[in-house]
């Protein structure tokens, strides 16, 4: 039987150090996809999502050319929420900052944390929203039967303007979707499972 040289002994210990390195990035990769797809789309609203500012201040040119944002809600059924925008539209120019409220009312009588994504329709007109206060990616708990305003501030890119791909763009819905938060009080999941069994 032929024995391992000391080259091709460092040889195979080389070649599994790779192999259990490439096994552990795709482990990582996997774990945390969700967060790096979430990040790579609110920077450049792909697959419908705004784009997120890094400058809270609008110093955009305010153009003539308006849109009409429409405001929609959706809840999650496990979460024991009634959510809905304080306003339904509202005509905004292009470069002008907007301001919309929504209200979130915890129906349960425990408390229940919920967190909210978002994208805009049409999808085309995404990279061109910027939200630069918003209440989307984070927790928010709800006491028992606590009702909260939320504000979104806005505008939309004059830049779009420019694009003639985007002259038929004259409505945008903003639409926002509360789920169960994945960090969640014990009594919340007792609740959901009771809002659950209602009829």
């Amino acid at each position: 039987m032929k024995k391992e040289t000391t080259q091709e002994m460092t040889r195979n210990i080389k070649t599994k150090i790779l192999l259990a390195t490439i096994a552990i990035g795709m482990l990582s990769l996997g774990f945390f996809s969700k967060t790096l797809y979430d990040t790579f789309c609110r920077i450049t609203g792909f697959g419908g999502t705004p784009v997120l500012a890094m400058n809270e201040d609008n110093l955009s040119v305010v153009l003539d050319r308006s849109v009409t944002v429409n405001f929609d809600t959706n809840v999650s059924p496990d979460l024991p929420w009634k959510f809905e925008p304080v306003q339904r539209s509202m005509e905004v120019k292009l470069g002008q900052t907007g301001l919309a409220f929504y209200t979130a009312k915890n129906m349960s009588d425990r408390p229940v944390t919920g967190v909210a994504t978002f994208n805009v329709t049409p999808v085309k007109a995404a990279p061109w929203f910027v939200k630069t206060e918003c209440f989307c990616f984070t927790d928010q708990t709800l006491q028992p039967g606590e009702e909260m305003t939320m504000p979104v501030l806005f505008f939309v890119d004059p830049e779009m303007d420019g694009s003639e791909r985007h002259d038929d763009v004259r409505d945008v819905v903003l639409s926002y979707t509360f789920f169960v938060a994945e960090d969640q009080p014990e009594e919340a999941e007792a609740a959901a499972a009771t809002v659950q069994a209602l009829p």
